[in-house]
């Protein structure tokens, strides 16, 4: 267990948190929600060791092993993939060596035979401590966690110096996962990660034996990952009890009751506030006036946090464009040895919204640059559609800005005029407020960078849209933003990106691209998903590893190889894969198996869910008598005789009596919330 105890940080005038008390159990698996700049990356660090608090403590135990992935700026170098992956077990491998040494030495005729008897005791004991530690299994372990990262056989000799960033991350994070450390703090692990390998880790994290704090962006992830959700506001720490779409719901009804309870504060005071400027010079009324003064000096104000506007608007106004948006016919495109597509063929028709999924380097981002004309193919006929107006946003958009711009300006420049008074409304939504609309583009952040470059597109009218990553480094409230925008957006859509709730939301065609070819699953994700799993396939991890990858197999349906039809094709789905919704007979069993296999994945997140809920309120009681032994302590003192005469002695004992009531009552509601919540776990 690790607690934070009264603990507050500030960075100059700007408080982060102040007095807050945590704490995270053993095998939880918390995750961290709050608006930017809120302190969900400060608040890692200071479990990690990197920052301090201002004031208070973080009470660990003494061994406990602590692994942080930050969100960025991690490289390695020196070494092979392999090697590097391999110093998480660095002791092991060093029981190993000394292994290797003492047969070496067993075996050399030049040793004193009075010496084998003290090796072969050596030899003994470290042998039975690399095989209670599994070290016989770390090559195994080794390749099953490459391999769900993304990483191929022919990787694993390459040095790491030759991997490039988002590879380097998923390098240092191969390597927490393998050291397996007793507290796990993962900033942001999905950025750098596609879909096969978010899935993978999703189901990695699932049967992880130790306690997890994670900061994601991912819907999907969070959803399927945590227990526990703790949201960062206003400089303190809320616990909610659930997954994040239920925290969601949750949060917004704690925040209405909030502030129906500061309306009601208010007009308490204003009530108090005319009492005593009506009466104030009323000598009959003199005690009752300093009485309301009184009890308004110990009221504590109700906080709210700011209520984040939606922003909700229209694309600009654009021509329709033809049928017929894109055609491919005959596409080959290679990078050296490298083949990306060999002969694909596509037609895209108005209307479409199409999703690319593929492994990282499939030839997504090659195929939106073929498609915006920014790259030519090989061989092969591409043709634009009739009065088709593009926009293409590449997953290097932020670089092209104007860093001699202002950020108003940039959005400005180019807009339609009509769209101009939707500039601020629009910045706002993307976290620009106040000054920082006037800032020039040179000095903003990567992320903010993206944020805008992401605003500038919804600005400017088009009847196409190519989108590579328009969701990486945007906050949820961003996507939210985004995704709503793009709901309502009337023209042809064709979007890369690794979010499965984006993805799904927006999707009605899904376009797999692998091996050179490009393939055509008619409907969402989650019926692509279906399908693939139909066909005896896991997308979610790579073949024969972790347990659910091989429950999956053991129970999904095997039908004959499926052949999936590309875009241009008449077959209105693959031939193996059916739609469910149009093949209740051969879904039954496909039917059972999901439902089996969410139902397991509940009891686990419920088990988890009911340990992590009685420790929370079995701290809270001893929070509580320890609060109430005070107060009794306090009380004894205040009735002393002659206390109430030093009134500068007394008051600061009094305000403690004060402020503790206060507390006690607040970790009471929050016992009776837990106790509540116990029960209707327990179904009573």
């Amino acid at each position: 267990m690790i607690q934070l105890s009264a603990v507050t940080k500030s960075f100059g005038d700007r408080v982060l948190f102040q007095d807050v008390t945590w704490q995270v159990a053993d095998r939880e698996c918390v995750g961290l929600c709050g608006p930017n700049g809120a302190g969900k990356t400060t608040l890692l660090r200071i479990f990690a060791g990197l920052d301090e608090a201002d004031i208070g403590s973080v009470t660990k135990p003494a061994d406990m092993r602590v692994g942080y992935l930050p969100q960025d700026g991690l490289t390695h170098e020196g070494l092979s993939l392999y090697d590097e992956v391999a110093l998480a077990f660095q002791w092991l491998l060093d029981v190993k060596q000394e292994l290797e040494r003492i047969e070496a030495r067993l075996g050399d005729a030049s040793v004193p035979e009075s010496e084998h008897e003290g090796m072969l005791h050596r030899y003994s004991d470290l042998q039975d401590r690399f095989r209670l530690h599994d070290g016989y299994a770390i090559d195994l372990k080794i390749d099953t966690v490459l391999r769900g990262l993304g990483f191929g056989p022919a990787d694993y000799g390459r040095p790491t110096a030759a991997f490039s960033g988002g590879w380097q991350m998923r390098i240092a994070l191969a390597k927490l996962l393998l050291a397996k450390p007793d507290l796990l703090l993962l900033d942001e692990p999905t950025n750098h990660l596609d879909l096969d390998a978010r899935n993978w880790l999703e189901e990695y994290l699932h049967e992880y034996p130790h306690a997890v704090i994670l900061v994601s962006h991912d819907r999907f992830f969070l959803d399927a990952v945590v227990d526990r959700i703790t949201d960062i506001h206003l400089r303190t720490l809320t616990d909610y009890a659930c997954n994040y779409s239920q925290y969601l719901v949750e949060r917004d009804e704690r925040l209405t009751r909030l502030r129906d309870a500061k309306r009601r504060q208010d007009e308490e005071m204003t009530r108090v506030k005319q009492f005593i400027d009506r009466f104030r010079y009323q000598a009959t009324k003199a005690a009752q006036v300093q009485s309301r003064i009184k009890m308004l000096e110990k009221v504590v104000p109700i906080e709210v946090p700011p209520e984040r506007k939606r922003v909700h608007f229209s694309f600009p106004t654009c021509e329709k464009s033809g049928r017929m948006v894109f055609s491919l016919e005959g596409i080959h495109k290679a990078y050296g040895a490298t083949r990306v597509f060999d002969g694909i063929t596509l037609h895209m028709e108005r209307g479409d919204r199409i999703a690319l999924l593929g492994p990282n380097g499939a030839g997504k981002s090659t195929l939106m640059r073929m498609l915006s004309c920014v790259e030519e193919p090989d061989r092969g006929t591409r043709t634009l559609g009739h009065q088709v107006v593009m926009q293409y946003f590449a997953q290097d958009e932020a670089v092209r800005l104007d860093p001699d711009l202002t950020v108003y300006e940039t959005l400005s420049s180019g807009s339609p005029l009509h769209m101009v008074p939707m500039i601020r409304d629009i910045l706002g939504g993307f976290l620009f407020s106040g000054d920082d609309v006037y800032k020039r583009v040179g000095v903003l952040s990567g992320g903010e960078r993206t944020r805008l470059a992401v605003a500038r597109m919804l600005l400017r009218p088009s009847n196409t849209l190519l989108l590579d990553e328009p969701t990486n480094h945007l906050d949820l409230d961003s996507k939210d933003v985004l995704l709503d925008a793009l709901m309502d957006y009337g023209g042809t859509l064709i979007v890369v990106s690794h979010d499965r709730y984006f993805i799904d939301k927006l999707a009605t065609k899904v376009i797999e691209i692998g091996n050179g070819q490009a393939l055509l699953y008619p409907g969402t994700y989650e019926e692509f998903h279906w399908s693939k799993t139909q066909a005896g396939k896991t997308p979610a991890l790579p073949d024969g590893l972790g347990p659910a990858s091989r429950a999956r197999q053991k129970t999904a349906p095997t039908p004959p190889r499926q052949r999936a039809a590309s875009v241009s094709q008449a077959a209105p789905t693959p031939q193996a894969a059916p739609n469910p919704h149009a093949a209740p007979r051969t879904g039954d069993r496909v039917a059972d198996y999901e439902a089996k296999k969410r139902g397991d994945a509940e009891a686990r997140k419920r088990d988890r869910a009911r340990k992590a809920l009685a420790a929370r309120i079995a701290d809270l009681e001893g929070r509580i008598a320890d609060r109430e032994q005070q107060i009794k302590d306090i009380e004894a003192t205040m009735s002393a005789p002659g206390f109430y005469e030093d009134r500068d002695a007394s008051k600061p004992v009094i305000d403690r009596h004060q402020a503790l009531m206060w507390e006690v009552g607040d970790l009471m509601g929050q016992w009776e919330a837990l106790h509540h919540h116990a029960k209707e776990q327990d179904g009573g």
